[in-house]
């Protein structure tokens, strides 16, 4: 996940927040289609971590962007930020 200028890998654990929202996400989430295992893992470590989700899959991950207040980005804005660096 990258936060502040940093990147650090981290798990999912099994009995945790961000497992049941994994679970949650790729089995039978309420308001939304269920999605990917790589999408869920990426929303439920954002979540947890406050971190920023990295996806080109916005069709699938929007409206969990918006439910969960997530802060995301996509391949491109990357790039943007990498060239003005």
């Amino acid at each position: 996940m990258v936060t502040k200028g940093s990147a650090e890998i981290v798990s999912i654990d099994i009995g945790t927040e961000e497992y049941a929202l994994y679970r949650d996400l790729t089995r039978n989430h309420d308001s939304n289609k269920i999605i990917g295992k790589g999408e869920a893992a990426s929303i439920s470590l954002a979540k947890k971590h406050n971190g920023i989700l990295g996806s080109n899959n916005l069709r699938d991950v929007k409206s969990y962007v918006k439910e969960f207040s997530l802060e995301y980005m996509t391949t491109g804005d990357i790039l943007v930020e990498a060239f003005k660096a």
